[in-house]
C-alpha cells in the first residue's frame, strides 16, 4: 500500500503543483482529496525510502493544501468536500464529503505532524486538524458525519453518504486506517475505540462480502450485487492481509487466501466480469 505510482502521478498540476484530476466533460479538472492524499502518501513513502528532499517537498505541498481545504459543512463537522457533482447510485450533489477522504486526510497529517515535530521544539499545525477531521467518525451521517450504525449495532464508516447506505468495503477499510494511525500518533483512545468497532464490524460481515466465486464491492441493496473488478478484488485481498499484520486476527488472513483462490480461476474471473458487466447495464 505504498502508493508509489501516485507519487509520479501523470496527469495535471495546478500552478501549486498539486494535481488535478481530469474528468473531462462538464466536470473538467478538479481537485480530490482522496486522489491529492493518495499522491502525498506515496510521496512520503519514497521519501522514507529514498531520503529524497523532493519527495519530503511533495508531501508537505499536498499536506499543506489538506490543512487549508478542511471545511465545514452544513452541519458544522470539518470535512474535505468534493466540489464537483459525482454519479453513483444517485447524484452526489456538491459538495459532498467521503470517509475515505477522512481517513485518508488524517493518515497523511499525522505523518506531516510526525515529520514536522522532530525537527521543530513547538508543536505542528497538522495535528490539530487531523484532529477536527476526526470528529466524523463519530457523528452519524444524518448529523453530518460518516458514521452509521446498523441494526446489529455494527459501526461503518461511509465512503459515499448515501441513503440506504452502501458499504463500500474499500473505503471503510481505507477509513478505518485514518483512525488507527491517529491512534498510533496519539495514543487518543477514542480513536482506538473506534479502529476496535470497525475490526468487530468486519468480522460480523465479510461473508456478506463472499460470492462463493469473487468479492462484492459493496452492500449495493439492489437484486443483482455489484461484483468488485479484477482490481478492487486484489485491493480487497492486500487490505485484508494488511488487517491480519495490524489486528492478528486469523480471520482476515483465511478470507484473503479464499479471495485469493477465487482469482486463480479463469472461470471465476470470467462469471465475476459477466456479473459486473449486466450490473452496470442494469443500475448505470
Amino acid at each position: 500500500m505504498l502508493f508509489a505510482e501516485k507519487a509520479d502521478y501523470q496527469g495535471a498540476y495546478d500552478s501549486s503543483g498539486i494535481p488535478l484530476l481530469d474528468y473531462h466533460g462538464k466536470i473538467g479538472r478538479q481537485y480530490n482529496p482522496i486522489a491529492i492524499a493518495q499522491y502525498a502518501l506515496g510521496n512520503f513513502n519514497l521519501f522514507r525510502r529514498t531520503g529524497d528532499p523532493t519527495r519530503r517537498q511533495k508531501f508537505f505541498l499536498a499536506a499543506d493544501w489538506l490543512c487549508s481545504h478542511l471545511e465545514p459543512n452544513d452541519r458544522g463537522l470539518a470535512v474535505w468536500n468534493h466540489h464537483f457533482n459525482w454519479e453513483y447510485r444517485d447524484t452526489l450533489k456538491a459538495p459532498w464529503y467521503s470517509g475515505l477522504a477522512q481517513g485518508q486526510g488524517i493518515s497523511v497529517l499525522v505523518r506531516a505532524h510526525k515529520l514536522f515535530a522532530s525537527g521543530n521544539s513547538t508543536d505542528s499545525p497538522y495535528l490539530a486538524v487531523a484532529r477536527r477531521a476526526l470528529a466524523s467518525f463519530s457523528t452519524p451521517v444524518t448529523d453530518g458525519g460518516v458514521a452509521f450504525t446498523d441494526g446489529r449495532g455494527d459501526l461503518w464508516f461511509e465512503e459515499y453518504v448515501v441513503s440506504p447506505p452502501t458499504h463500500i468495503l474499500n473505503g471503510f477499510l481505507w477509513a478505518s486506517w485514518g483512525l488507527y494511525d491517529y491512534f498510533l500518533a496519539t495514543h487518543d483512545s477514542s480513536a482506538q475505540q473506534l479502529f476496535s468497532r470497525a475490526i468487530t464490524t468486519l468480522l460480523h460481515n465479510l461473508d456478506r462480502y463472499d460470492l462463493g466465486f469473487w468479492s462484492l464491492y459493496e452492500q449495493s441493496g439492489t437484486r443483482l450485487p455489484m461484483v468488485a473488478s479484477p482490481f478492487y478484488h486484489q485491493l480487497h485481498i492486500v487490505q485484508l492481509r494488511v488487517m491480519h499484520r495490524l489486528t492478528g486476527e486469523d480471520t482476515f488472513s483465511r478470507v484473503a487466501d479464499r479471495w485469493a483462490n477465487y482469482s486463480c480461476r479463469s472461470r471465476n474471473r470470467l462469471r465475476a466480469l459477466c456479473y459486473k458487466s449486466l450490473f452496470k447495464l442494469c443500475y448505470y
